[in-house]
């Protein structure tokens, strides 16, 4: 086999590039403040000019403006505005971002705005009474893209306050940093060489530098082979790649795992914008792939077109609502923390240690930094220390310190209050068995969670895992997990591990606890919405529990319908199998997809809710590409 090629890195740098790679993306949002993520070609600066519905025209003085160089011909741009005069609610707002010479965003992006308009624009809602929510966005899975039924959504209803939605939620599994397709891939390395994106050096690896990874024979399809091969790494590499494979649910291929940081924000750059592909031939790509994984190539080829085919529609979504994020495991890598051995493998050997820190920094300036902006000042100095004259320097100081930080969860000031949960880095660690699954969070977290509970009328609580999922998928990751084969079965559930669980019911069981909860999950490739109250309980709290997974997405649909039917068998409301689960004093009901005989729905599609005062009458409904189904 010989060598891939990689294009010289020269190639193309006379070439005129666009301003703006990707973006904006509206991120946090207030009356008084507002913050828009975007990449760019080059260090510029940006003014915000702001028109409502009387045409007043309100400019920006105060402008909090951060943008990190990763690469030759890109930077990374978090604009955080803060409002003199404050924004009026339920009112739909025109916004433009102009450049140094005074272009604007439709200059540089001519599709990004909807018929009719002539700028972007966004509301901001004085109660969140109607919302979107989704995780799993595969762009090699062949279904269809759930955020192109938001572009349509916002292009019927973006000036409507009664109707449009108040924001966004993704609750995980953004992109999949561990799941590439070859072309996908291919398309990395085409975007890493036109910018110039920043070459690292590896500790511990078979390939010392980047540039040595992209021209390895190893690069599409068996990355497995460049790590390291001694005993000591034998269980690091069945738990980082060969130990994807989970015949029970699903398999999902490791084999082209993103490893530099360069290929993560090339990653980013092309699930959320439609600018790069221009740049790239993926039938060339095919010349370099090894002949056992052409006809591989070929078929995951057809799907990638398809989905550049909606990015543009995706971009321009992105620009119009306000949308908040959350990490899963795919985000950064498979099974991420599932166990307290995982973590000793996976952290202990400082190649794997980079591959999982260079995809929390991509997350972090790629998803979380939107969040709360005013939150991440300790990791900015971090950032701006580790990209120094032109290339990246301390790196694993920044790694280590991403690995440390504590604030990735964060609350929204709404009404009714958001609060978003890390389930990943808060881990409550088995003490008696390195193979046992680490509870969601650990003790700490759970009480801090308690916390801001008190005193709320009603909370929505992001949950990345379901928190009440399904009773007989629980039991099978129950019994491999008793053979210490959690890692298989990815035996990633709030009930898998006793003090995480019998801590999370408790605050659903406290006197002080919210009367009104809707908690919003997704990592499981299917849909479904339960109601539950407390048994023996005169004044229970009422908690909805909404799934919707994934954005592009599914689950295996025969599979499905049997877990679907044996869980009705097994676990209805009135079966005594319920007495002998953790949940025994829970009342759960579950609402039926409408159309469906049972429970559990599966297709591709974005979540929505629509939320009111009286519990009974909260809407929950998945809009996919042919069709709604509501939950009732």
């Amino acid at each position: 086999m010989q060598p891939v090629e990689i294009p010289d890195r020269n190639q193309g740098v006379n070439e005129s590039l666009p301003l703006i790679l990707a973006g904006p993306v509206l991120r946090h949002c207030e009356p008084t403040q507002l913050t828009f993520w975007l990449a760019t070609t080059r260090a510029c600066s940006f003014e915000l000019t702001l028109q409502d519905a009387k045409g007043l025209q309100v400019a920006s003085e105060q402008l909090r403006y951060e943008q990190i160089r990763v690469g030759e011909h890109c930077y990374i741009q978090l604009l955080h505005f803060a409002l003199d005069t404050p924004l009026t609610t339920d009112t739909y707002v025109h916004y433009d971002l102009l450049d140094e010479a005074g272009q604007g965003l439709c200059t540089h992006i001519p599709e990004l705005c909807y018929e009719g308009d002539t700028l972007p624009g966004f509301m901001l809602k004085s109660r969140v009474d109607n919302l979107l929510h989704g995780s799993c966005r595969k762009p090699h899975h062949p279904s269809s893209d759930g955020l192109l039924e938001v572009d349509k959504l916002l292009a019927d209803k973006r000036h409507d306050a009664q109707h449009r939605p108040a924001l966004m939620l993704f609750s995980g599994d953004q992109v999949y940093v561990d799941d590439v397709a070859g072309p996908t891939l291919w398309a990395i390395h085409q975007v890493i060489q036109k910018l110039g994106l920043y070459t690292e050096e590896f500790a511990g690896a078979t390939v010392s530098t980047s540039e040595e990874l992209y021209s390895s024979p190893h690069c599409y399809y068996i990355r497995e082979q460049l790590l390291p091969k001694n005993k000591a790494n034998e269980k690091l590499v069945e738990r980082f790649f060969g130990g994807a494979r989970k015949p029970i649910f699903t398999s999902v291929g490791a084999h082209n795992h993103l490893i530099c940081l360069a290929e993560v924000i090339a990653m980013y750059l092309l699930v959320w914008s439609d600018t790069c592909w221009k740049w790239v031939d993926l039938d060339a790509g095919r010349a370099r792939i090894p002949d056992k994984f052409k006809p591989r190539y070929d078929k995951e080829n057809l799907t990638v077109k398809e989905f550049v085919l909606g990015l543009s529609k995706v971009r321009r979504t992105l620009a119009h609502i306000p949308t908040y994020m959350i990490f899963d495991d795919h985000d950064i890598t498979d099974d991420w923390n599932l166990t307290r051995g995982w973590e000793e493998s996976a952290y202990g050997h400082p190649f794997s240690r980079r591959i999982i820190g260079n995809a929390l920094i991509g997350y972090l300036l790629c998803q979380g930094w939107g969040n709360k902006p005013q939150c991440f000042d300790p990791l900015l100095e971090a950032l701006h220390a580790s990209v120094k004259a032109g290339e990246l320097e301390q790196q694993d100081n920044l790694i280590n310190t991403l690995l440390d930080w504590q604030e990735w969860h964060y609350c929204l000031a709404t009404s009714p209050k958001i609060i978003v949960l890390d389930t990943r880095t808060h881990r409550w660690r088995s003490e008696s068995s390195p193979a046992k699954p680490s509870g969601l969070m650990d003790w700490e977290s759970l009480s801090d969670l308690q916390q801001e509970l008190i005193g709320e009328p009603a909370v929505i609580l992001v949950s990345p895992a379901p928190i009440f999922g399904v009773k007989l998928i629980e039991a099978v990751q129950r019994i491999f997990t008793f053979f210490g084969k959690a890692l298989m079965v990815d035996a990633e559930n709030w009930m898998a591990h006793p003090g995480a669980a019998n801590v999370i019911l408790n605050i659903f069981r406290h006197h002080k606890t919210p009367p009104h909860f809707v908690i919003l999950s997704g990592d499981v490739h299917y849909s479904f919405v339960y109601d539950i109250t407390l048994r023996f309980r005169k004044h229970s709290p009422k908690i909805l529990q909404v799934t919707a997974s994934g954005i592009k997405n599914c689950f295996p649909a025969g599979l499905l319908r049997w877990f679907d039917r044996i869980n009705l068998w097994l676990y209805g409301s009135r079966s005594p199998l319920n007495f002998l689960t953790k949940r025994r004093r829970m009342l759960i009901k579950r609402r039926q997809p409408q159309g469906q005989r049972g429970v559990l729905y599966n297709n591709s599609g974005i979540g929505q809710v629509i939320l009111s005062d009286e519990y009974e009458h909260i809407q929950a409904r998945v809009i996919s590409k042919d069709k709604t189904v509501e939950f009732k």
